[in-house]
């Protein structure tokens, strides 16, 4: 008898170990996202559009609709980019913020580490632009997103988390009233965070 109640515990525990994340859980990670827009980010007013790289810190909510598979959502204060135009140089500056909806599912294993992949939609929205050329506009975009990412258990309820997406981000970009062509950010976010799970 005890025997068996013995091995009923154990598997209690290691399936409670497996387990990554259960239904009705929620995370709140805080952490520092780096926008990294891939290296030809389209043509503008004729040339050769280059958008640079910004780091800002980032939060995200996930609640758990079922084990191991959450909806998250992404936000961030505004990242600002320069944008330079090939035979122009520095054309101007933009803000912007991305929240990012995604679901994910996150793979339970018998480690501290925890793999997990996701797939959403992003929203961006541009303010603030700024030009010595005259009155530059963004106009928002929609888009899919989508992740990789990895959680280091630190207890049951902390974890360091690491994490990878791209996000599908292009821009109708105009000038003084008139069209000069479409910003091609599409890049990646890199992010770092440690979450806490309640």
């Amino acid at each position: 008898m005890r025997l068996s109640l013995a091995v009923i515990l154990l598997a209690t525990v290691s399936a409670t170990s497996v387990a990554a994340q259960s239904q009705g859980d929620f995370t709140l990670g805080l952490g520092l996202g780096g926008v990294i827009p891939k290296s030809e980010n389209g043509v503008l007013a004729g040339g050769a559009a280059e958008i640079n790289n910004d780091v800002r810190p980032t939060i995200t909510l996930e609640y758990f609709i079922r084990d191991n598979l959450g909806i998250e959502l992404l936000a961030a204060t505004p990242f600002e980019h320069d944008i330079n135009i090939a035979g122009v140089g520095f054309a101007g500056s933009t803000k912007h913020l991305p929240p990012t909806l995604s679901i994910n599912y996150h793979f339970p294993t018998a480690s501290a580490f925890k793999p997990y992949i996701g797939a959403g939609v992003n929203y961006t929205t541009f303010f603030e632009e700024a030009s010595p050329l005259g009155n530059l506009e963004l106009d928002d975009s929609w888009g899919l997103a989508v992740q990789v990412g990895m959680d280091y258990e630190l207890s049951p309820t902390a974890a360091l988390r690491a994490n990878i997406r791209w996000m599908d981000i292009d821009a109708d970009v105009s000038l003084n009233g008139a069209s000069i062509g479409t910003a091609e950010i599409d890049p990646y976010v890199v992010n770092l965070a440690y979450v806490i799970k309640f």
